[in-house]
């Protein structure tokens, strides 16, 4: 005798299998993007700074870098003086 119309005990179990794996993405899904949100909300509040500048680099300005690869040995001199000078113009 068959019980559920044909399909079976077997196919049922899948079914349903498949019912309560999406209900449970759904729910993993929610908890994630809760979470998410929360993060994000902490670092938006107003007063509170995000960072340097776009461009800025550490709080160096683009003199500072000029310097610091001057003293480093990576440009002479005259390369040094000649950017200092389009920066300052």
């Amino acid at each position: 005798m068959m019980w559920g119309g044909g399909f079976g005990m077997g196919a049922e179990m899948v079914i349903w299998a498949v019912i309560w794996l999406a209900m449970l993405a759904f729910i993993v899904a929610g908890i994630v993007l809760l979470v998410r949100g929360a993060g994000h909300r902490d670092n938006s509040q107003a007063g509170t700074t995000q960072g340097p500048p776009p461009g800025d680099t550490q709080g160096r300005t683009p003199l500072r870098i000029l310097e610091e690869r001057y003293a480093g040995g990576e440009i002479d001199r005259e390369e040094f003086l000649k950017r200092k000078a389009d920066l300052q113009s």
